[in-house]
């Protein structure tokens, strides 16, 4: 059963923006660390950012500071990465996770986590 559903992945050229979303199907995550992670070709997954459960503290990779902003809104069972400034190192397919086994902290580590969405792909060109 699918529990988080990302969208929002496309193609645009660097400088360009993109919004990706992820929504909890199941309405289960609403007080969990929740993540975004991605995965380039023959690389591991990687943290690109985190929030706590209320989105009150959030957390960045430092290749993405200050170009992407994660939120999220409860009501909606939705967590938000905006993308500003892309680069085309930021191609890849962009994956949200939550931390199911805890509602307290961020969702550092994607090993940690036991929620994922079937992923969406991000393509930057020059």
């Amino acid at each position: 059963q699918v529990q988080l559903v990302e969208s929002g992945g496309g193609s645009v050229q660097a400088g360009g923006s993109l919004t990706l979303s992820c929504t909890d199907s199941g309405h289960r995550f609403a007080y969990n660390p929740m993540g975004w992670f991605r995965q380039a070709p023959g690389e591991e997954r990687k943290l690109v950012a985190t929030l706590n459960w209320d989105g009150g503290s959030t957390y960045y990779s430092d290749s993405v500071k200050g170009r992407f902003t994660i939120s999220r809104d409860n009501a909606k069972d939705t967590v938000y990465l905006r993308m500003n400034s892309l680069k085309t190192e930021d191609t890849a397919v962009y994956y949200c996770g939550a931390d199911n086994r805890t509602r307290y902290g961020m969702a550092y580590v994607a090993s940690e986590l036991d929620v994922w969405g079937q992923g969406t792909q991000g393509t930057v060109s020059s």
